[in-house]
């Protein structure tokens, strides 16, 4: 495995490996920028296909994170974990402990929370050996699960990019299809319902999408979710959905979701451009979740967190007014910005 030969690598400061046989951990955790903060990012547990693909994820959700912090305006530098693996067959509690010691290892270097394949409980678990987990709040309303902030920041993004895209200030009749339905997806469903959009969901999971039709939405196929005539397309799954075959699919003319690294590259970016798409970048949009953790761990108020991930509208429509005087990418303007602040120290927002 050669990290600097990785396309992802991007002159992280830390790529740190761990292999316990007797607990059967596989992981890695990745450093990528600490100018303004430490690294805080959350643990992947996820049964890649081959160790070089779960290299380039931790690398560029790494990256992902510093700018995600620095566009929130956050003290945070950007990091992430990995566990190689899957998480209902493998996850085991001398595994979890393990990955804390792990973490425990780097001395504060990278700070953990809940990510794709761990929750809360697993945080517990990983806490009994570091200090250095967020994502845990015993007597808080959801338990320190930052998915609910995470869900409402990528719905204030929503209507931030239907503000900017139509000048529309209501969501009722919009027609919104989203790709996953686990924890954020599921609360940016309920959000979208209350306030009378129209909801499709696709999901691999049954349990999944039952709990999403509970919840007012419509469920449709995961090879048709993409390509459906809607006004929003919300990726909430894995990375790397809109590539070079997938983009030219896509019928609605805005892309705002919560997953990570939605497209395959920059090249993307650009092709949505073209197409009149407008893409709410998704370290900017799916910020509410480091948000709520950075609040946790600064022992802040949910009142202030939630007050926090509504500046996620702002942000983005900085980003859509400077893109299109520019003729830039959105995302390619969201990390000009970022790259700006990561030279200059951030102020929180005033709550």
């Amino acid at each position: 495995m050669t990290v600097f030969n990785s396309p992802s690598f991007d002159s992280h400061e830390l790529v740190a490996f761990k292999e316990d046989a007797h607990s059967g951990l596989r992981a890695i955790i990745a450093v990528h920028n600490t100018a303004l903060g430490p690294a805080l990012g959350g643990c992947r547990f996820y049964p890649y296909g081959s160790d070089e693909q779960a290299l380039e994820d931790v690398l560029r959700l790494s990256r992902g994170m510093s700018y995600k912090s620095a566009l929130a305006r956050l003290p945070l530098g950007g990091g992430k974990a990995v566990i190689i693996g899957d998480p209902a067959r493998q996850k085991s509690r001398q595994l979890l402990l393990a990955m804390g010691e792990f973490i425990a290892g780097l001395n504060g270097q990278y700070i953990t929370a809940e990510d794709s394949g761990t929750g809360v409980a697993d945080m517990k678990v990983i806490g009994e050996r570091t200090t250095y987990v967020s994502g845990v709040m015993d007597g808080s309303r959801f338990g320190g699960d930052p998915s609910p902030y995470t869900a409402q920041g990528v719905f204030c993004g929503i209507r931030a990019a239907l503000a900017f895209r139509h000048k529309a200030n209501s969501l009722k009749g919009v027609r919104v299809a989203i790709q996953g339905a686990g924890s954020v997806g599921r609360h940016l469903t309920a959000l979208l319902v209350a306030a009378g959009a129209e909801v499709f969901i696709a999901d691999i999971n049954a349990a999944n999408l039952e709990l999403a039709q509970a919840l007012g939405a419509k469920t449709v196929a995961v090879a048709d979710v993409l390509s459906m005539d809607v006004d929003v397309l919300a990726p909430c799954a894995m990375g790397a959905v809109i590539d070079e075959q997938t983009v030219g699919v896509i019928k609605a003319g805005i892309v705002a979701g919560a997953a990570n690294n939605q497209l395959a590259n920059a090249i993307q970016g650009e092709q949505l451009r073209q197409l009149g798409i407008l893409y709410a970048p998704d370290f900017v949009i799916n910020a509410g979740g480091i948000i709520d953790v950075y609040y946790q761990r600064a022992e802040g108020s949910s009142e202030k967190s939630a007050a926090h991930v509504e500046t996620i509208a702002d942000t983005l429509q900085r980003i859509f007014r400077r893109a299109e005087h520019t003729g830039e990418t959105t995302a390619r303007v969201a990390e000009l910005l970022a790259e700006e602040r990561f030279l200059a120290p951030v102020k929180i927002a005033a709550a």
